[in-house]
This record gives C-alpha cells, sequence and structure tokens, in this order.
C-alpha cells in the first residue's frame, strides 16, 4: 500500500508540475504576442554605444572563406536521397518575397536522383542564385552543411533548411526583422506539420503547436537555447565565431544553438519567432517516430552533458533564467518521462478500483482545454483548420499518451547506449526517412 501511495503522489506531483508549466506557458505566450505587436510597430532599434567598433572587432574572429554581402542570406539545404521532396523545397524558396538571396545544397553523397533535379532546376530557373556542393562520401548533416556554408556562403546571414521542408513567402523578410536588435544571435521559426490526414500525423501536429507556444515564453525571459535546424537563422559572423556546427552529437542543431548561447545568452540572444512559418513532413509510421524521438532524445542528452556548465552557473554571462530555470528543467523533463507514463497508467488502475476517477478526469479536462486555447489562439491558423482541429482537441489527451510511450521507449534505448552520451564520436552519419512527397506549395498573397 506505501508503494501505491508513493506511486498516486508522484502522479500527482508531475501533473502539477505540468500544469504549473501549461500556466506559465499561456502567459508568457500572451505576453509575447502582445510584445510582437508592439515590435512590429516600430521601424528599428537603436544600437548601443559602441556596437559598430565591436562588429569591426569580430570580423578578425576566423578567418572568412569569402567576403559576406551585406543583406544577402544563404540558404543552406542538407540533402541525403532527398528525390521526392527536394523541388518542392526549392519551389518554396523560390516564391519568396525577399529576393536576395542564394541557396546552397548540401548534397551528402545522395544515390538517387536528388543531385540531377537540383541541376535541372538551376537551368529552368536560371534567375535564382542556386548551387549544389556534392559530398564524395556520407558525412553526416552537421558535416555536410559545414562544408557548404563555410566554403561557399557569402551571405551576412544564414537560413538552413531540411530537403523536405518548405517556408512561406515572408519567411525570410520576417526572420530578418529580428536581426534589428544586435544582440539577436539566432532565429528559430515556427515550424509545423504538413498535412496530417492520419492519426500519427494529428499527434505531430498537436505535439508541435503546442512544444512551439512554450517557445514564446522562453523567448521574453531569454533563456531559450535550443533552435531546430527548420528555417533557423543566424548572424555569419556568430557562426564564424563558434566553428560552425558541431559533429559530436546526434542533434547538430541543437548542439549549435546550445554552443551560441554559452557564449553567454546575454549578449547572443535566441529568439523564437512565430511569424518565421515552415513546415515539414512529419513520420509516415509509428516505428519511424520510435527511430526520430530517440535520435532526438539521445542527442538533446547529448548536449545537455556537453554544456553542463551552464546550469545553475553563477555568472554574469548567463540569465538565472536561463541557468536556474531553463537548463534544471531540461535535466528534470528527461526524468519525469521516466515515470510519467507509468505513473499515469497506474493512477488509472488506482481510479478505477477505488472508484474515485477524480485526477484522472481533472488530467484529462487540464490537457484538453491546453490543447484548445492552443489552437484558438494559434496566429497562423485560418478558420477552417481552427474548427477542424478544435473538433480533435478531446483526443489530444490519449495521443499524447501514446507520445509518452513512445518517448519512454526512447529513454530505456538512451539508458542502454549510455557510453555515447559521454564519449561522442566525432562524426555522425544519416540515413533520410522515407518521405511523402505529395504535399503541393501553394504561394500566398503577401
Amino acid at each position: 500500500m506505501d508503494i501505491a501511495l508513493m506511486i498516486f503522489w508522484l502522479f500527482a506531483s508531475v501533473s502539477i508540475l505540468y500544469v504549473l508549466h501549461f500556466g506559465l506557458y499561456l502567459v508568457g505566450a500572451n505576453f509575447y504576442d502582445v510584445w510582437q505587436q508592439r515590435r512590429k510597430g516600430m521601424r528599428g532599434v537603436r544600437l548601443p554605444v559602441g556596437y559598430a567598433a565591436e562588429c569591426a572587432a569580430t570580423a578578425t574572429w576566423t578567418r572568412r572563406a569569402l567576403p559576406e554581402v551585406p543583406g544577402l542570406v544563404s540558404i543552406a539545404i542538407a540533402a541525403h536521397n532527398e528525390e521526392p521532396v527536394i523541388v518542392r523545397t526549392l519551389d518554396s524558396i523560390r516564391r519568396s518575397t525577399y529576393r536576395s538571396f542564394e541557396v546552397l545544397v548540401a548534397d551528402d553523397a545522395s544515390a538517387d536522383l536528388t543531385g540531377r533535379l537540383v541541376r535541372d532546376y538551376q537551368v529552368r530557373h536560371p534567375e535564382m542564385d542556386l548551387r549544389i556542393v556534392r559530398m564524395r562520401k556520407n558525412v553526416g548533416k552537421g558535416a555536410a552543411l559545414n562544408s557548404a556554408i563555410s566554403r561557399h556562403a557569402r551571405g551576412q546571414f544564414v537560413m538552413t533548411l531540411d530537403a523536405d521542408s518548405i517556408i512561406e513567402p515572408d519567411a525570410i523578410s520576417n526572420a530578418l526583422s529580428y536581426f534589428d536588435d544586435p544582440y539577436v544571435a539566432g532565429v528559430a521559426a515556427n515550424v509545423q506539420i504538413l498535412e496530417e490526414t492520419t492519426v500519427l500525423g494529428l499527434l505531430q501536429r498537436f505535439e508541435h503547436m503546442i512544444g512551439y507556444r512554450s517557445k514564446k515564453l522562453y523567448s521574453l525571459l531569454n533563456c531559450e537555447f535550443v533552435v531546430g535546424g527548420v528555417a533557423s537563422t543566424y548572424r555569419m559572423r556568430v557562426l564564424r565565431k563558434v566553428g560552425f556546427y558541431d559533429t559530436d552529437t546526434q542533434t547538430e542543431d541543437i548542439g549549435l544553438s546550445a554552443k551560441i548561447t554559452s557564449l553567454g545568452n546575454r549578449r547572443f540572444r535566441m529568439i523564437y519567432a512565430s511569424d518565421v512559418v515552415a513546415k515539414t513532413e512529419g513520420v509516415l509510421t509509428l516505428r519511424a517516430l520510435v527511430r526520430q524521438r530517440y535520435r532526438w532524445k539521445y542527442g538533446s542528452i547529448q548536449n545537455l552533458i556537453k554544456y553542463r556548465h551552464m546550469v545553475l552557473n553563477p555568472s554574469r554571462r548567463y540569465t538565472s533564467t536561463l541557468t536556474c530555470y531553463r537548463m534544471p528543467m531540461a535535466l528534470l523533463s528527461e526524468f519525469t518521462l521516466l515515470v510519467s507514463p507509468l505513473a499515469l497508467t497506474y493512477a488509472v488502475y488506482w481510479s478505477l478500483v477505488t472508484r474515485t476517477p477524480g485526477l484522472v478526469l481533472g488530467a484529462y479536462a487540464t490537457i484538453t482545454a491546453y490543447t484548445l486555447l492552443t489552437i484558438w489562439m494559434d496566429e497562423n491558423l485560418t478558420e477552417r483548420e481552427r474548427a477542424r482541429l478544435s473538433m480533435y482537441a478531446p483526443t489530444a489527451y490519449f495521443l499524447f499518451y501514446v507520445m509518452d510511450l513512445v518517448q519512454l521507449t526512447a529513454a530505456f534505448r538512451c539508458i542502454a547506449s549510455s557510453r555515447g552520451l559521454f564519449r561522442r564520436p566525432e562524426t555522425n552519419t544519416w540515413k533520410s526517412p522515407q518521405r511523402a512527397g505529395s504535399v503541393v506549395v501553394v504561394a500566398h498573397a503577401a
């Protein structure tokens, strides 16, 4: 009975923790929305005294392969066997309202028609500055991007894309607007899931919506350090300062943003941009989802260990919200995932046996309500999408339970492979998942 009571209180504690987080996310997101409206009403940000001299000094951080072109955005696409989707991605870039860009496709030894399709695209659209950088062997996503960006990019800013992702026409111009603040080093995009006609697709759609809404709070508190690889944008001079991507973790994108943050997030800020909308494919099968989340979790833990010095770090380079809240909670969340599905299962059993369903029903109502609020407050949804997703919101609790089980499986696999968490390999090759590639890119009116 003591064990049963302990499990019960464990579930209650986890539930209370999540409710508190949902409350913070909800309030923070609303303040973020107000900040966005004020930001868009401003024409510019006054540079701090001495900033121009600082920029001149930082120009010598490392030797440049090519001189930067002010205002030019280098869009780097990592591709490995992306025949079904690469043209769709290039089409979305070509429709951008911002025209000063170059596109670099880092073809990481593709064995399909990826390279040929890119070369054909060059011929059909000569007005587009498009180049392909081919790797002789599969070197991994981070190394392929490093080769393309460090040797061939000329832009003052760099935006990275996955080969299965597309961007909205105003994504590039919206991303650049955040760099009016001289302390912004990187901008994370609002990544959404393309087409969710299946239960698995709906699960990923809800997960992305809720997860990216939490980034609004992290931006306000200046404690974000996780920036994904889809439509993330960085200053080129900052990338050169940190030596571009590291290749010793499974998630090179998180590694890059964490490495920049480790310089000191008071001067090198990571910002979430809700108006920089990008869309990407979700995985198509449950097995692929398990593999994907294992890789994400493994890489996240690798980077948390690698940059553990930021946890509770008293240095004035960091904000206390990063060192005392964001980093510790990132570590704690990995442990709560180990017990959350088990505790929930036992709580359901205990509620049935004791005929006290209030706790489980309360958790269900909380998740459903928060999902509905997330849908209704999403500024990028049409009224039709909002109504359709609202109909599915009552299933979110059960869908997230499935995701918890997936995450639990990934966590156990990480434990089984714990040696690589500390003794990281120098390079990580990759294999692209199965692609749908059937979604048509539609140009929206500017």
